[in-house]
């Protein structure tokens, strides 16, 4: 056992307080920002739901964004078509957690590395969001730092873990 403070007190008090007492999604949400802001410092949180379904080509995944924590750069309700490559296969089809860092690591996944870059992002975290263990939704943190620190990633996952019910009653919410 080492001395280190990994989830300060600071930040986990206040955020199973609110988010215990929070009654909308995007209350909810803004806790966990709150949260991720005091833990991994400047960045952006994105939730995406995956907004495929049997009609589309099967080669394909839609990503529909559900909430953001800059939507000037990157509004609700944004929705973007990706074909199947490693990041998608990885991320959305075995539902396993993505990592990127660094500028080019960024610009071979997201076609608006470009915007990425001018927002002074470098590295991010994509967590599938599972529902009866699939993808449902991603739960996307990306941050100024080029490389994540385990600690940070396991921090990320745990609070992804955190929103997953309220974005999974919001998605149903979202599909009625």
């Amino acid at each position: 056992m080492t001395d280190v403070d990994v989830l300060p007190l600071a930040v986990c008090v206040p955020l199973c307080d609110t988010l215990s007492r929070a009654t909308a999604f995007d209350a909810a949400m803004a806790h966990i920002e709150t949260a991720r802001l005091a833990l991994l410092g400047p960045g952006l949180l994105t939730v995406n739901l995956n907004a495929t379904t049997s009609n589309d080509p099967p080669d394909e995944v839609q990503l529909q964004r559900l909430w953001s924590s800059n939507p000037q750069a990157y509004p609700v309700a944004g929705r973007k078509r990706k074909t199947l490559t490693p990041w998608t296969r990885q991320l959305v089809v075995r539902a396993e957690v993505f990592i990127g860092e660094g500028d080019k690591a960024l610009a071979e996944v997201f076609d608006d590395h470009a915007l990425i870059a001018a927002l002074g992002l470098r590295a991010v975290v994509n967590v599938p969001l599972l529902e009866d263990g699939r993808c449902a939704a991603t739960f996307n943190v990306l941050g100024a730092r080029a490389r994540w620190m385990p600690e940070e990633i396991a921090l990320v996952r745990l609070l992804a873990l955190l929103a997953t019910p309220w974005v999974l009653r919001e998605r149903g919410d979202a599909m009625r």
